[in-house]
């Protein structure tokens, strides 16, 4: 299957995606520093859903961006059959 449709991001939210990867990044390193020593599970647990938030919410944005530049117009160009399989192989892991 090949992909010719790239990322279309707005700059703002481009921006505001990469902020919450690298905040991610940020409670990754932290987690890995806490699993040196003895952290409390519940400190740890929360660290984790900090990463989920933000790798779900980056997500969301680039889902968005896929539907409104590529999936609406799937039909004019003719690949709605490859919009809606590639769609629901990235589905089945949300």
């Amino acid at each position: 299957m090949t992909h010719e449709h790239t990322l279309h991001l707005d700059p703002k939210v481009r921006q505001e995606a990469r902020n919450r990867l690298l905040s991610a990044k940020g409670h990754l390193e932290g987690i890995l520093k806490m699993l040196e020593g003895e952290p409390y599970c519940v400190d740890v647990l929360k660290q984790i859903k900090a990463v989920q938030g933000a790798l779900d919410k980056v997500g969301d944005m680039v889902l968005k961006s896929h539907l409104e530049h590529h999936v609406a117009s799937a039909a004019v160009r003719g690949d709605t059959q490859q919009m809606v399989e590639e769609l629901m192989e990235v589905l089945k892991y949300r």
